[in-house]
């Protein structure tokens, strides 16, 4: 009998909607206040927002050649098992499913229940207390009415993908497109308001911590919301023409997220002044209050709903594909490698990522571990971007429908900024980087464990 495989049933749209509809989610409605907090001024805060997104241009331009040339399911995966060996594909993977992506995955389904909330405030309550130190700062843990929704959530859209890759990909298109709209909706309005004031762009607010410490702070925020751009990779083996649809929508879509960005913020700091930005939790929310009104407010909290819908379905889409590509490599349990029969996804994998990712947002630990693997995710970027390097070296022979253009002074930039990153976060967060570590260090023994069955098996 032969054995089911994935299947190349995503177009163009489906996969620049991966990348557009991944990245945009709660951060354009909420990093600007963290930004000029850090850096002090408007121009200051439309600085990092291009040269964070010329990085991610940098970074998904090496993506593409690497995504061009070796389309398999997993991305970064296949792609570090190719140039440095299955060791670091498996300290990309084990990050990647244990912690990176379902707490990526948990902090938008709390930020989908905490939108909500603003309409139903109930969700908010706490429905039960586990008398134990498991919660964030090893204080009782608090489980909330909202905490559910977001659960439920997760599993309805496990359940979609599950039904077929063709179906999660017209739910992404489909959402990514009412984002967007909303999005346009919320600049549009903000920009020909009367309300707003070209004076809000000469304003300040006291940094902290200010200068290059400053920046680079409010770059990690800039980057979060930029994060998910490398997504459509993982779906290397179910994009039809890969070797045309995987670059065009890395680039493209990088760059329209980029232009979004700067519009976005371009509106909040013309409505409001840079201390109101600095002063506002929720900056989308509070401009188009003074936009429109109340209904503005209300407005945001279903475009911010809709948009972290559609990152969610995108993150379960892509994420579920890394550890289906360690299993068939060998290096995780045989039992999430396998296909459905019918609906031709990788029904275990999915299953394990969407419980998994319930699982963090009931202990409310999204966020502290989402910190903790930011610096080995970096590592982890950064040698993904130096590897078109390397194999152009190590493999000159492979096919390159695509090459980066500007090579290899695109590559290397985006690792050299990657290496001030880490640098910065080690300084400024060594504790949250030790642990990090510590977290990918965990999984090396099941590594030489799966490995020496690999190797006993061939």
């Amino acid at each position: 009998m032969e054995t089911p495989e994935l299947r190349r049933a995503l177009g163009f749209w489906a996969a620049i909607a991966v990348v557009i509809g991944t990245s945009i989610g709660s951060g354009i409605f909420l990093v600007p206040t963290k930004m000029v907090n850090a850096v002090g001024t408007p121009s200051m805060v439309f600085v990092v927002w291009i040269f964070g997104g010329i990085l991610t241009l940098f970074g998904a331009l090496s993506y593409a050649e690497l995504s061009a040339a070796l389309p398999g399911a997993g991305g970064e995966y296949v792609y570090l098992n190719a140039a440095y060996g299955p060791f670091f594909g498996f300290i990309y993977g084990w990050t990647q499913t244990w912690v990176a992506k379902p707490a990526s995955i948990a902090t938008l389904a709390t930020g989908f229940f905490t939108y909500l909330g603003d309409f139903f405030p109930s969700l908010g309550n706490v429905f039960y207390t586990v008398p134990l130190p498991i919660g964030p700062d090893f204080k009782p843990l608090e489980i909330r009415y909202g905490q559910f929704v977001g659960i439920a959530l997760i599993l309805l859209l496990a359940g979609i993908n599950y039904l077929g890759v063709r179906v999660g990909g017209r739910v992404q298109i489909v959402v990514t497109a009412v984002k967007l709209a909303l999005i346009g909706g919320v600049i549009v309005a903000g920009l020909v308001s009367p309300a707003g004031n070209t004076a809000n762009f000469h304003t300040s607010v006291i940094p902290h911590p200010g200068g290059v410490a400053g920046f680079f702070v409010a770059l990690v925020a800039a980057l979060w919301a930029y994060d998910g751009w490398n997504n459509a990779g993982m779906l290397g083996s179910e994009i039809d023409q890969p070797q045309k649809n995987l670059p065009r929508s890395l680039i493209l879509g990088t760059t329209c997220m980029m232009g979004i960005y700067l519009l976005t913020n371009l509106t909040y700091f013309y409505v409001l002044s840079g201390p109101e930005v600095g002063a506002s939790p929720r900056v989308a929310a509070d401009a188009m209050r003074r936009v429109l009104g109340s209904p503005g407010g209300a407005a945001v909290s279903i475009a911010a709903m809709i948009s972290i819908f559609a990152a969610l379905n995108g993150s379960i889409l892509s994420g579920s594909r890394v550890p289906f590509a360690m299993s068939r490599g060998g290096l995780f349990f045989a039992s999430i490698g396998k296909v459905h029969p019918h609906y031709r996804t990788p029904g275990p994998a999915i299953a394990l990522l969407g419980v998994v990712s319930c699982l963090i947002t009931l202990s409310g630990q999204y966020d502290q571990l989402y910190t903790l693997v930011i610096f080995p995710s970096w590592i982890l970027y950064g040698m993904t971007a130096a590897s078109v390097i390397v194999l152009r070296r190590k493999r000159p022979d492979l096919p390159r429908p695509y090459r980066v253009l500007g090579y290899p002074v695109v590559p290397v930039l985006f690792v050299f900024v990657a290496l001030a990153l880490l640098y910065s976060t080690l300084r400024s967060s060594p504790r949250e980087s030790g642990i990090g570590l510590g977290l990918i260090a965990a999984g090396l023994p099941f590594y030489f464990y799966w490995k020496g069955r690999k190797s006993g098996s061939a």
